[in-house]
């Protein structure tokens, strides 16, 4: 990131908020395709999608990388995990977001940094510093003062947080851009989308054909709105530091609670705010322990590149 100029910076950081502004204020989205049902839209998004990144992918004349994927078959494997993984994702929030459940979507991706680094620990063998285990202790703690204070385990955070901490772990594995990702995981998703969405119009259900062409073109808009943001997002990767994108990860979230309990008019509990001071907490922590790590990196860096001053030996004679 050291050779990218001011303006290409500007650029990314403008991308990014443009990223995860969007994927913060999509619950506005959701309640303007009713009367269609969660799993109609999500059937949409998922159609859609490939329809838009197939388009775009025309435009740019990217299509090498399809030939050597489907020339693996363990990376298609994980595209399809990535697939089914992301479809319970979208779904579970498409629904917690029409039935009323904004704040608690929000949740999840409050604690989904959290999950990420239990993750590694159990699965990856990775090994933690004291912060990020006070931060992992204190978001589990979150989770039981919520638990109280919903009465039942915040089953929606904890979907939305394990589904999406998982689909970045098989991501990684898989190593494709994001575009690219994306087109390779809905053409998968395309057949039963479509599968679904033809069964639903059979049994008289479908929503699309008989709320007008307003609504008509808002569901066929779920493409737009589900492959923009990651456009924008792969624009600010390349273009601003990973410790920059980690800050600006929280502003969805945010976002998203803000709108439930400003828009929504979500209730919040004493017991809610005590949970999710907690999460905020141990999200602090993550958060600074990070910068920190990143610093001292970038020092050692800097040291590891400065040149070396030649030393004189202590016994050599200076000629006069």
């Amino acid at each position: 990131m050291a050779g990218k100029s001011r303006g290409e910076r500007h650029i990314g950081l403008l991308n990014g908020f443009a990223a995860y502004g969007m994927w913060g204020l999509v619950p506005l989205f959701w309640p303007l395709l009713k009367p269609a049902g969660a799993l109609e839209i999500l059937a949409h998004r998922m159609a859609w999608s490939l329809v838009f990144v197939a388009v775009a992918l025309v435009f740019v004349r990217r299509w090498a990388w399809a030939g050597e994927l489907l020339r693996q078959p363990r990376r298609l494997a994980l595209v399809a995990v990535a697939a089914a993984v992301i479809t319970v994702n979208w779904g579970v929030y498409i629904w917690s977001v029409n039935s009323g459940h904004v704040v608690e979507a929000s949740l999840g991706y409050f604690i989904n940094p959290l999950v990420t680094i239990a993750m590694g620990v159990l699965l990856l063998k990775e090994r933690l510093r004291p912060v990020q285990w006070a931060a992992v202790g204190i978001g589990f703690a979150a989770v039981v003062v919520l638990t109280v204070g919903y009465g039942r385990p915040p089953w929606i955070s904890l979907t939305l947080a394990f589904s999406f901490a998982t689909y970045g772990l098989v991501k990684k594995k898989v190593n494709l851009g994001g575009v690219e990702s994306l087109a390779a995981e809905t053409a998968i998703q395309f057949l039963p989308a479509v599968a679904y969405l033809v069964w639903l119009s059979a049994q008289g259900q479908a929503t699309f054909a008989t709320e007008g062409t307003g609504h008509m073109a808002l569901l066929a808009a779920t493409g737009v709105v589900t492959a923009l943001p990651l456009v924008c997002f792969g624009a600010a990767a390349i273009r601003v530091p990973l410790s920059t994108l980690g800050l600006l990860q929280y502003l969805a979230p945010v976002f998203q609670f803000l709108l439930g309990i400003l828009y929504f008019h979500e209730a919040m509990p004493v017991e809610r705010w005590a949970g999710f001071s907690l999460v905020w907490l141990a999200l602090t922590l993550l958060t600074a322990d990070a910068w920190r790590a990143a610093r001292r990196a970038r020092v050692a860096a800097a040291i590891a590149r400065a040149p070396r001053t030649a030393e004189k030996p202590a016994s050599a004679a200076v000629d006069v």
